[in-house]
Formats: C-alpha cells, structure tokens, sequence
C-alpha cells in the first residue's frame, strides 16, 4: 500500500513540470493572440510568432523584438531575392537591354533600386530588434536598481525602434513605386508581379512589427 502511494505521489511530481509548461504556454498563446489582434494583419502576426512564443512569453518588449526580427528575416529573404531576378535577367547589364528593348532596361532599374531600398529596409529592421533589446534589458535593469532617467531611456529607445520600422515601410513603398515609375508595362511584367506580391508580404509582417512596437507600456 505504502509502495502504491510511493508511486502515485511520484507520477504527480514529475507530471507537474510538464503542467506548468502546458500552463506557460497557454498563456503565451493566449497573450499573442490578443496583441496580434491590435495589427491590421492577425492571423499573419500569430502564425508567424507563435514559433517564438517560449522567448517572450507575456513580455511585451521581448514580443516587439521577435516581431521585428522576423520582419527583417522576411525583408532579407526577398531583398535576396529580388537580387536573384536581376542577376539571371543580366544583372540590367547594355547587352540585355539592347537585346530585349528599353522596356527591360526599365524593369531591370526598378528591380536594381528595389534590391537597394529592401536590403535598407532590412537593416532598419534589424536595428529595430536591437533597440528593443537594448530597451527590455535596460527597463530591468532600471526596476532592479530604481535609477532616475530610466524612463526617459526607455521612451527615446521606443521612438527609435518606430522610426527605423516606419522607415522600413517607406523604403517597401519606395520598391512599389519605383515599378509604377517605370510604366504599365513594367508592373505587368512577371518580375514585377513577383515584386508587388512580395512586398505585400514583407509589409505585413513590418506593419506588424510597428504595432507591437506601439503597444508597449512604459
């Protein structure tokens, strides 16, 4: 009887770490759920972050942070790859014009520009994240010791981490227009159907990015 109790009593100690996560991890789901609905794109914000739930848990800066590495992670990957059209379209090189007419001179400036204005974009991004990262240590650094100035810290970090994403997604409308700049022609071409649909993209997850950022209470 006593080796029964043992056993239960043993079942319960190491079922409860696995309770806990489940419990931690309810919560995380259930946290991005609700700021996700603060974006103008939900589902792609919770889809996107729920992989990085266990970094932020229900921390709202650490959040921002995961947002806006995965903006940049995505702003990477099509700045790559709008780098990939140009070069296999001959990199807007005299002979590939020549050969194809002015319309693909015109097509391969844009996609030159765009290449240029994404992997900006990317950056900013980028330094969005570390900003943020910056802000999330300082802030607990700040709680720790109770120094004065934090605040003031941690609203100038906060207006970085906007302006960089809100620079971002200027430098995502600057690729669009540049298409639209170089005629109907160009926006109908296959690359530029690839490239509005790949901005698209990217702005979503940059817009969302920006929005958790503007949710963070300071």
């Amino acid at each position: 009887m006593a080796a029964a109790s043992a056993t239960q009593a043993a079942a319960a100690e190491a079922a409860a770490p696995c309770s806990t996560t489940t419990t931690e991890s309810t919560s995380s789901s259930s946290f991005l759920r609700a700021r996700c609905a603060t974006t103008r794109y939900p589902e792609v914000c919770y889809d996107s972050l729920l992989p990085y739930a266990s970094t932020f848990q229900t921390s709202h800066v650490k959040l921002a942070v995961a947002a806006a590495d995965v903006a940049a992670a995505h702003l990477r990957a099509f700045s790559a790859r709008v780098k990939d059209m140009l070069l296999h379209r001959g990199g807007g090189s005299e002979e590939a014009a020549a050969s194809s007419g002015g319309g693909a001179a015109r097509v391969d400036a844009a996609l030159h520009d765009c290449a240029s204005t994404i992997s900006a974009a990317a950056n900013l991004a980028k330094r969005s994240s570390a900003e943020l990262t910056r802000l999330d240590a300082d802030t607990a650094a700040s709680t720790e010791t109770s120094t004065s100035g934090g605040s003031r810290q941690a609203r100038w970090q906060l207006s970085n981490a906007k302006t960089w994403l809100s620079a971002a997604m200027t430098n995502e409308g600057t690729c669009s227009d540049g298409f639209e700049e170089a005629g109907a022609a160009a926006t109908a071409s296959p690359a530029g159907k690839e490239v509005a649909a790949g901005v698209a993209s990217v702005t979503q997850h940059t817009s969302n990015a920006l929005a958790l950022v503007n949710g963070i209470p300071l």
